[in-house]
């Protein structure tokens, strides 16, 4: 059996990042623009600061920003129209998940039109073309869709999320430059940050995980253990050591999956709201000590990445214990809620289990799991 890994045709990192944009339109012989942002990026200037480098270079854009924090299909429907009248031949996502799935799903339907029901596209769907190429510039550190197969979707009529996966749908060029990351406020960088560290724990020990990915990781837990609560503080250097670590922790789960922790985050967004990093922080810790005892020695690495000191002498069940305790004081350190007393309604439990269930991520994880079993980890929580 092989393995196979997808990742972006070139990256930029680090300050000054978004200099490379226009260049890399320019050679790739892009005429026009297709810029999808969230409104909030437009209105505080955030997409601006890409936007005025393409006016200096007279390179033709058009902006479109009807997207939602969870994006839904109106909004994918809406912006393929929208890039179909603007004439644009390439698209550049600036903003967090919610700006780059929106991109992803537009982009795919332009390049194979069957699947203009974005329904359809559910899954991994047998798509053919790649997609409009996109240029990728987040604006927070924790989602990672600049360098991953993955986009998730609302489905507002039915109250869920659905995610694709496809390897047609990933950015060509992702510019990953802290100075945009510069305004989030504390709390999205605190939610955001636990996303990235929920995408590199439960990377590390899904089925679908190697040594390759391991690597990635384990190197994304270590910077973002030592990183987030600097930028939370928006701190230089936590803020630039958190632009790469989400980056690298995308790089690993993006080619061998999730768990459960995200197949139960979605439904709470899809329901509620509940932004994904919350949902995921809140999980996480719950979730990992339902997995502990199938992922081998797994819990001692993510211990020591995490900062814990002496794991090499701790039993089996310290270690898992330390590296859940690790985990929660994280959470805790950034002002994260410890539960989801305020968010989930004791009556939506079926609804919210089954939905997790069903999510794409749940074969991922570590243990086979159940309806029953997902509905007693909600429980523990509210």
């Amino acid at each position: 059996m092989s393995n196979r890994f997808v990742l972006n045709e070139t990256s930029y990192h680090g300050k000054g990042a978004i200099e490379n944009i226009v260049p890399e339109l320019l050679a790739r012989g892009f005429k026009k623009a297709f810029v999808c942002s969230d409104p909030d990026l437009v209105k505080f200037g955030v997409s601006q600061k890409i936007t005025s480098l393409l006016e200096k270079a007279d390179f033709a854009y058009e902006l479109y920003s009807d997207i939602k924090p969870n994006p839904t299909i109106e909004n994918v429907q809406t912006g393929v129209a929208a890039f179909k009248a603007s004439g644009a031949d390439c698209i550049i996502a600036i903003g967090g998940g919610s700006s780059m799935d929106t991109a992803k799903a537009i982009g795919i339907i332009i390049t194979n039109p069957e699947f203009a029901d974005v329904r359809s596209l559910e899954g991994v769907a047998p798509t053919k073309n790649p997609c409009v190429p996109i240029i990728a510039v987040p604006t927070t550190a924790g989602t990672a869709a600049e360098v991953t197969i993955n986009y998730v979707i609302t489905d507002t009529e039915n109250n869920r999320k659905f995610v694709c996966v496809d390897v047609h749908d990933i950015p060509v060029v992702a510019v990953v430059d802290p100075d945009m990351m510069s305004t989030m406020p504390k709390g999205l960088t605190a939610a955001t940050g636990m996303d990235a560290l929920t995408h590199a724990i439960e990377g590390y020990i899904t089925k679908g995980a190697w040594e390759l990915s391991d690597m990635f990781h384990l190197k994304a837990i270590e910077i973002i253990a030592r990183s987030l609560r600097n930028a939370v503080d928006n701190t230089d250097e936590g803020r630039a050591d958190m632009a790469l670590g989400q980056y690298i922790a995308g790089m690993g789960f993006s080619n061998v999956g999730l768990g459960i922790v995200h197949s139960m985050a979605h439904p709470l967004g899809a329901l509620y709201d509940t932004p994904h990093g919350v949902a995921n922080a809140i999980l996480l810790p719950t979730v990992m000590e339902y997995n502990a005892d199938c992922t081998g020695e797994k819990y001692r690495e993510i211990a020591r990445a995490m900062g814990v000191k002496g794991v090499d002498n701790m039993t089996q069940e310290e270690y898992r214990k330390a590296a859940c305790d690790a985990v929660k004081q994280l959470s805790s350190d950034v002002g994260i809620p410890a539960d989801l007393k305020e968010i989930v309604k004791a009556e939506d439990i079926p609804f919210l289990a089954q939905s997790a269930f069903d999510d794409a991520c749940r074969p991922g994880n570590p243990k086979d799991t159940s309806v029953e079993e997902i509905s007693e980890l909600y429980k523990k929580l509210i």
